[in-house]
């Protein structure tokens, strides 16, 4: 009698079966691209945004259509070599590319950019969920339908940062530490902000001792960087480095707690010639904090937990904070504490901020400040989203002092997202010598 046996699926058939999981998140994630284009409705098909008022009482804003004509896109002005962008070289590449399928039209541009940006939600839930590990990617759906990503998702080019740093983490979870620099010097060549996450890996690696993974990664990354950059500060240096003097010379600006500050004179903190100076040395004192903390904790911190803190220090000191910027702290907000009591209040206040600041725009209008508000309630809204984010921090700190309380860390869990971090032994931590001295 001839039994039959079971041979074990073949690497592509694993493959196809990993993926299939996956499969309703990213149509989630689609649904939720397509419902952020819908929201832009009054914009893109009632043309509001050729009207100054109308854009902002519609809550329809985006910077990717009056950009295509006041950087001189529509005039055929190549990014950097032609006309001026203060943006990193990420952005000014996809804005040249869409420029060149737009044919000429201002509404199409938005339309593929727009197509570009909802693919990167897509990719960027779908990492996401890959680093929430198999038990908890649902989590995941923060990042595909929070009401605050549906609206703020088409209002600049974030989201195509956030898939390439997500896609970068991935792949050092994977331990596939070149691919990881790679996608992440792309990040940051598309958005400053993923710099931080390079300074995570960096305090892990200084912890754990993964020497080796950190600097292939970290070659891996200046390498890309450099091609990224390289051929655009060649052609037009003066044109490259915009986005780096807008940023030292730009002063306050909406959003930012140091607009609150010089609004209301705050002695110091109102203070315009040392505003460089005051946001440094604020988000230098956070960034000494969370090295303490991560070199310190008893146990090792989840490396999600550090990319989240570090970068909520950077939002926080920034001197500016646009509506957009919930893009960024969505997914390690999520991933760093996925419970869902403070990650909704957070987005209340995100959402509260949303139309706060169009509402504001709208009362400095005087011919229509009666449908607008003015500084107090605007500066509540401020105030009520940078608390809201404080407050994460601080529970993502006690979680990390009390690692039983990290839900993360459940059924023997370490650091699933971590990479070679994860379950790697400690090599180097601040006090224990000291503490084991006096023990003794």
């Amino acid at each position: 009698m001839m039994t039959r046996t079971t041979e074990a699926p073949g690497p592509r058939a694993a493959v196809v079966n990993g993926l299939i999981p996956y499969v309703p998140l990213g149509l989630l994630a689609s649904l939720g691209a397509i419902l952020a284009y819908y929201w832009k409705s009054a914009c893109r098909f009632g043309g509001a945004w050729n009207s100054g008022i109308d854009q902002y009482t519609n809550f329809c804003y985006t910077d990717i259509y009056p950009l295509w004509f006041a950087r001189g896109l529509n005039e055929g002005k190549i990014p950097y070599i032609q006309g001026e962008v203060e943006y990193p070289v990420g952005i000014g590449g996809i804005m040249e590319l869409v420029r060149r399928l737009s044919f000429g039209d201002a509404v199409r541009f938005y339309d593929i950019t727009v197509i570009i940006m909802g693919v990167s939600l897509v990719i960027g839930v779908l990492c996401m969920a890959a680093l929430a590990g198999p038990t908890r990617k649902w989590d995941a759906l923060w990042y595909a339908l929070a009401p605050a990503v549906i609206l703020s998702a088409y209002i600049n080019w974030d989201l195509a940062a956030g898939a390439l740093a997500l896609g970068g983490l991935l792949a050092w979870a994977r331990e596939r530490h070149y691919l990881a620099g790679a996608l992440l010097a792309l990040a940051v060549a598309t958005k400053f902000y993923p710099l931080m996450f390079l300074g995570a890996l960096f305090l892990l690696t200084v912890r754990t001792a993964k020497w080796m993974p950190f600097l292939k990664m970290l070659g891996a990354a200046v390498g890309v960087w450099l091609l990224a950059n390289g051929p655009v500060m060649l052609a037009s240096f003066d044109g490259w480095k915009r986005f780096y003097t807008f940023s030292s010379e730009r002063g306050v600006d909406w959003g930012g707690l140091w607009f609150f500050f010089q609004k209301y004179q705050w002695g110091v903190l109102a203070d315009g010639e040392h505003l460089n100076l005051m946001a440094m040395i604020a988000v230098g004192v956070l960034l000494l904090g969370i090295t303490i903390l991560t070199l310190a904790a008893p146990t090792r911190p989840r490396l999600m937990q550090i990319c989240f803190l570090a970068l909520a220090a950077f939002m926080v000191t920034n001197k500016v904070w646009s509506p957009q910027y919930v893009l960024w702290l969505m997914p390690f907000a999520v991933l760093a504490r996925p419970k869902w009591p403070s990650l909704a209040v957070w987005q209340v206040t995100e959402v509260w901020y949303f139309f706060a600041i169009w509402l504001y725009f709208v009362g400095m209008d005087p011919n229509h400040s009666a449908q607008g508000i003015g500084d107090g309630p605007y500066f509540l809204a401020v105030w009520a989203r940078a608390l809201a984010v404080i407050a994460l921090m601080v529970l993502v700190v006690l979680d990390i002092l009390m690692p039983d309380r990290d839900v993360v860390r459940v059924a023997g869990i370490d650091d699933q997202a971590g990479g070679v971090f994860d379950r790697a032994p400690d090599r180097f931590v601040l006090f224990r010598r000291a503490a084991k001295t006096e023990a003794s």
